[in-house]
């Protein structure tokens, strides 16, 4: 009976035991009942079709709290099996008799509508995020989107499946509306054909058009204007958004409304329509031409590759942005004409009024860089030289006289009226143009100086061996070029030999911003002309007076010529070899002592 009695103490003091861990254990992996009810409540707030992703470095409760994993996996998993021509972002190449058939659209569009007609509008991409955005989680409570597409007679099928990624790719609760805004075309798909399809396959989709031609900025107004979410996102009619790019818009904005957000832009080639990275992201800048440029990343963003990391100016037209904030910089100077000059007024305007301006990592849209503009000049004057001015008499304050001093022509062209900018800069008690300079764009004057340092050479690069000289005769991006005959040896000659070792240590030819390029050390390696980045690496060159030796800095390789067929290539430097000695028109050997 004792027995018996101790037996059943002993299960009476386990069974506490055992409830009372289970409570404390309960406690520590759901939380309290105040945070079950709020977790509740945060579900009912979670995106149609996502599922929670329990990680290693994502801890339930954190999940559950104030942030939550937003992909759609069930989409991920559906997108994985799909195969078909441009699936999963991967080249379609025409067949022989289709390519044929390819040069009509081609013509009209830049780019080849043919093969694009060939594609699903809602295809599959391949998530190309860095692995770290996979695990990262993002506000719960997050601000509603309306994205703005402005087009003038965009292609049928690039255009919609613009529209379809972003419905399909984003949770149906954070899309109020997309924007459509037709610039006037006058393309029969364009009108009333739209407007059908849209209501009955994407309700979320509406077209918003304008009376009369009136250029991308006042477009990207109108659809500004019509909007009603909490966030304005504009995109191109020829863009794809990708894997969860939504999100990480979206959460910087929710915690500071003052913070503008562009995504990283991927490149969706113009010919195959293959998807793929442009880089893993560098800050934005400008040359004192206002070309676009770019810084690179600083130390603490390189740690950070998942984190939205500052940049001095945005690239173009994709960027988010309060609906309120938006307005209350005033939008876009409705002054400007047409397109050119617009992300550096609202880049500046942003930065030196008390706002801050990220890149996203984790959100990236594919676009399509036209081959060429299909559109004729609209036949007003030099309207992008117009707008860099205004821009500059606006916001650059003593720094527009580096405009000035490379394009002396603005100097003659008509501002406008720029009475309502700068009471709008006046009244939003905005910085000046240096603090910009020196807090936000505080290297740029290394990678880009207002003024220039001088050349380490210039003028005819000739070839020892051979004495013919190098001419890349005005060919483009991604060509190659070699010897042709001196044109101070044969008046009647043509083409381009003039060149410049410049301070950014790069060749180029004069008065063009393409480059000298090695993107490999094999033995016989070509070298091709690149747009110039000013940022070395492939383009890194220096001139050995002792030696007379072009070597690429990176690849250590030195440049060689072939005397019969009088080829360009990359072989390792021999001192004794004739046919890989230089000499240049001019040589600074004050710059190449201070190298």
């Amino acid at each position: 009976m004792r027995r018996n009695l101790r037996s059943i103490v002993k299960l009476a003091a386990s069974a506490v035991i055992f409830f009372a861990a289970f409570n404390l254990i309960s406690k520590y992996f759901l939380g309290d009942e105040s945070s079950r009810k709020d977790d509740s409540e945060s579900a009912k707030l979670m995106p149609r079709d996502i599922h929670f992703h329990w990680t290693k470095t994502v801890s339930p409760k954190k999940i559950n709290g104030s942030k939550i994993d937003w992909h759609n996996y069930t989409l991920i998993e559906e997108e994985l099996q799909r195969i078909g021509p441009g699936e999963q972002g991967a080249a379609f190449i025409l067949s022989p008799e289709e390519d044929k058939l390819k040069q009509p659209l081609y013509k009209v569009n830049g780019f080849n509508a043919f093969a694009s007609d060939k594609i699903a509008l809602n295809r599959s991409l391949r998530d190309i995020r860095h692995f770290g955005c996979k695990d990262k989680v993002y506000l719960v409570d997050l601000p509603v989107a309306s994205v703005i597409v402005p087009f003038h007679n965009e292609h049928w099928s690039t255009l919609l499946r613009t529209a379809y990624s972003v419905i399909n790719r984003s949770p149906s609760h954070l899309i109020k509306e997309v924007i459509l805004v037709d610039d006037f075309s006058n393309k029969e798909h364009c009108k009333q054909q739209l407007d059908d399809y849209l209501k009955e396959h994407q309700p979320k989709v509406r077209v918003v058009r304008a009376g009369k031609r009136v250029g991308l900025i006042r477009a990207r107004l109108l659809g500004a204007k019509a909007a009603t979410g909490d966030v304005l996102i504009f995109l191109d009619s020829h863009t794809e958004a990708n894997t969860n790019w939504l999100p990480p818009l979206l959460d910087p904005i929710a915690k500071n409304k003052r913070t503008v957000v562009c995504p990283f832009i991927d490149v969706i080639d113009y010919e195959t329509f293959a998807y793929r990275a442009q880089d893993e992201g560098a800050r934005g800048s400008f040359d004192w031409e206002l070309f676009y440029k770019r810084l690179p990343l600083l130390p603490e963003d390189l740690e950070n590759p998942t984190e939205p990391f500052k940049s001095p100016v945005m690239a173009g037209g994709l960027f988010a942005i309060s609906r309120e904030y938006f307005w209350e910089l005033g939008g876009y100077d409705e002054g400007l004409d047409i397109w050119g000059g617009e992300q550096y007024e609202l880049s500046f305007k942003i930065w030196q009024c008390g706002g801050e301006m990220v890149d996203a990592p984790c959100s990236r849209i594919g676009h399509i860089y036209r081959k060429f503009a299909p559109f004729p000049n609209p036949g007003i004057g030099d309207f992008v030289g117009r707008n860099y001015r205004r821009v500059a008499e606006v916001w650059m304050d003593e720094y527009k006289e580096y405009l000035y001093s490379r394009r002396p022509h603005y100097r003659n062209i008509s501002p406008g009226d720029l009475t309502e900018q700068k009471a709008l800069r006046t009244r939003l008690q905005c910085k000046s143009f240096k603090w910009f300079m020196t807090e936000i764009a505080f290297d740029q004057v290394k990678k880009y100086p207002p003024v220039e340092p001088p050349d380490f050479a210039s003028g005819e690069i000739r070839n020892v061996a051979t004495n013919y000289c190098i001419d890349t005769r005005f060919r483009g991006e991604n060509e190659k070029f070699n010897l042709e005959k001196c044109i101070k040896d044969d008046e009647q000659g043509g083409g381009e030999q003039q060149f410049a070792l410049t301070w950014h240590k790069d060749i180029r030819p004069k008065k063009r911003l393409v480059c000298f390029d090695v993107s490999s050390s094999e033995d016989k390696a070509p070298v091709v002309l690149w747009n110039c980045h000013g940022m070395q690496g492939n383009q890194f060159w220096q001139y050995k007076v002792d030696t007379n030796h072009l070597q690429h800095v990176i690849t250590g390789t030195c440049l060689d010529a072939d005397v019969e067929r009088k080829d360009l290539f990359m072989r390792k430097c021999d001192d004794t070899s004739k046919t890989q000695k230089w000499k240049f028109s001019f040589v600074n050997m004050t710059a190449l002592l201070s190298w």
